[in-house]
């Protein structure tokens, strides 16, 4: 069994993608547009160039995304995705790239189990953990 994130952007996917590529060297390995769908009943007016359906990756980790209803408010409360750098330099830069545009929440610090956590939401609101764990 495997689980994979499925990230609704509401009609921010473009931007998103682009954000990852920059910040977290993410790659994308598939996308389709709604005009590109067998099934156009899916694809609402004015929304033909929006993002249907992608796949991203994050190192090893694969992510969907998508623009879904295309109305400008994402919402990613209930859950954080969570990134491990390989060292407490590694953890401030990705914070540091994630967090811009978007919200500290916890700055990046030593805790009893990681050399550095921080937590943000990034500007599309997806809530993010950073950390070089104690191991």
């Amino acid at each position: 069994m495997h689980v994979q994130p499925y990230l609704f952007f509401d009609g921010r996917c473009d931007e998103a993608l682009d954000f990852y590529k920059k910040t977290l060297g993410a790659t994308v390995n598939m996308l389709m547009r709604f005009k590109e769908s067998p099934d156009q009943t899916a694809c609402a007016p004015g929304s033909e160039e929006k993002v249907m359906h992608a796949c991203f990756n994050v190192g090893d980790t694969a992510i969907f995304a998508s623009d879904g209803m295309n109305k400008g408010k994402p919402n990613f409360d209930g859950f954080s995705l969570s990134v491990t750098g390989k060292d407490g330099a590694e953890v401030e830069t990705l914070y540091n790239a994630l967090v811009d545009g978007g919200e500290a929440m916890m700055p990046p610090g030593e805790t009893f189990f990681a050399h550095k956590f921080g937590m943000l939401k990034d500007k599309f609101g997806v809530r993010w953990m950073v950390l070089a764990p104690k191991m």
